[in-house]
């Protein structure tokens, strides 16, 4: 089922009724519904997961924001997850909560979270090792595709998509990212783990596939084999001149057909999705070293590195009369861009989570200052809260993972604060972060089960506890 039909899943009187039951058992802060799935229907139970659960509950003041951290950051485990063993390899199949498909990126933010604590967990480690191997299934299925079936031979509902959609694909949406989060994971397991064991020959082969998929997206010399129209009433489901977007002029860019949030692209040099391509180019170089006979991809990898960094550098940036200069959203390399940002990661916003050493890049702190400002048509500010949505689910919807990666990129006290009290005041009494609320109305949200912003929110709350303990207190 595509996202966009749970838009208006949970209606505002039904999210009233929960805000008044948690009121009336929350209201002294200690007492709080249990929500989290009971014991026995948990899919996979990890036991560092539950060691870190007990030690915030046992030493955050802030015993709702504990509560939340209960629910969450084990939603992925206890609801997501199909782990097996497949020809003696772990496998790990992750939905993404109440759509019964396997994004490549939201399975691997799902479980990010969890990679510092393989160490102590070796059965959580071989459940993050079969993610790795099942992303390479995906990837060598259909490099183009973002979202998948365990069952290779389901078909989508999406089937007449005019696209080259296989059996056991959900969504043939080309979007860069999906390509990116499975390096990134791959390489923050290897250097936490040391396990080589994922990067297999099936592995190196998907690794030649995403190389070649960059390579054919950057258009220098016609507009590959990728095209996409989908019979919809709505167009940010579709792409217009015959189903490859709208022209760019080739400057070394890649082109990303879709958004994170799987709208289309008005322009397809998408730069968030581009930096965080040269980030996971550059890792993937270093993986290769584990595969020292590869020297042809590595030189490969070099040549789009140098293009992609080289490009971003001349044609990223916008001066904006009330932010200096800027990284525009998309351009398209005549000169056109887009000034946004949209709640969905890879942002603007989160360049600097993605890739820390942006932090202290001036051109990201305008950005930055942009992206939360009303100068954004995506940013929405009510008595309730403030943050970035997009397209996806409409006008005024503000999207939690937008005021976590506020908070995740901040280092100020006050910022980080200020973002805790929005996450709790706004997931309606359920427990639970939601894919969307209305500014004016957190009962009227969507997606009540929405594994990467549980997760994600889990992080932050690691984040914070580990690096400013004191927020967390009050």
């Amino acid at each position: 089922m595509n996202r966009r039909r749970f838009v208006k899943q949970a209606s505002f009187a039904a999210g009233a009724l929960l805000l008044a039951r948690y009121t009336a058992l929350a209201g002294n802060n200690t007492m709080f519904p249990t929500v989290r799935t009971t014991e026995k229907k948990r899919k996979f139970k990890s036991e560092a997961v539950e060691n870190i659960i007990k030690e915030i509950k046992q030493n955050i003041g802030n015993k709702e924001l504990a509560w939340l951290f209960e629910n969450c950051f084990p939603n992925t485990l206890d609801t997501t997850v199909d782990y097996s063993q497949i020809n003696g390899k772990p496998d790990t199949y992750v939905i993404t909560g109440d759509i019964k498909a396997m994004w490549l990126r939201d399975s691997a933010a799902q479980v990010w979270p969890y990679i510092p604590l393989c160490t102590k967990d070796k059965a959580l480690q071989q459940l993050i090792a079969g993610v790795i191997n099942r992303q390479t299934k995906c990837i060598l299925k259909d490099p183009y595709a973002n979202a998948f079936y365990k069952d290779d031979h389901k078909i989508s509902p999406w089937h007449t998509d005019h696209t080259d959609m296989k059996p056991g694909v959900h969504e043939r949406k080309w979007e860069i990212d999906s390509l990116c989060y499975p390096i990134r994971l791959a390489y923050s397991y290897w250097k936490t783990t040391n396990d080589t064991s994922v990067f297999t020959q099936e592995w190196l082969l998907a690794m030649k596939l995403v190389i070649k998929t960059f390579k054919e997206q950057q258009r220098f010399n016609d507009a590959g084999p990728y095209s996409f129209q989908r019979e919809t009433g709505n167009p940010s489901d579709s792409l217009p001149m015959n189903g490859y977007g709208y022209l760019v002029k080739p400057n070394g860019l890649i082109c990303s057909s879709f958004r994170p949030s799987d709208d289309a692209t008005v322009y397809a040099y998408l730069i968030p999705s581009n930096f965080f391509a040269l980030s996971a180019l550059k890792q993937l170089k270093e993986l290769l070293l584990l595969h020292p006979a590869e020297n042809d991809i590595v030189a490969n990898i070099e040549i789009l590195i140098k293009q992609v960094s080289i490009a971003l550098h001349e044609y990223a940036t916008i001066k904006h009369d009330l932010f200096g200069e800027i990284y525009a959203y998309e351009i398209n390399g005549y000169g056109s861009y887009n000034l946004m940002d949209d709640a969905n990661i890879p942002s603007l916003l989160s360049l600097s989570y993605l890739i820390p050493e942006l932090q202290a890049d001036e051109i990201y702190q305008h950005t930055r200052k942009y992206a939360l400002s009303n100068e954004n048509p995506f940013f929405y500010k009510s008595r309730a809260a403030e943050g970035i949505g997009g397209l996806h689910v409409g006008k005024d919807m503000i999207w939690p993972i937008s005021i976590i990666m506020r908070g995740m990129t901040s280092s100020g006290d006050d910022e980080i604060k200020y973002c805790l009290q929005m996450l709790q005041r706004t997931h309606a009494g359920t427990g639970f972060m939601h894919e969307s609320f209305h500014k004016d109305n957190p009962a009227e949200y969507t997606r009540s089960w929405f594994a990467w912003a549980n997760s994600l929110f889990g992080e932050f709350i690691l984040k914070v506890y580990h690096e400013k303990p004191h927020l967390l207190n009050a």
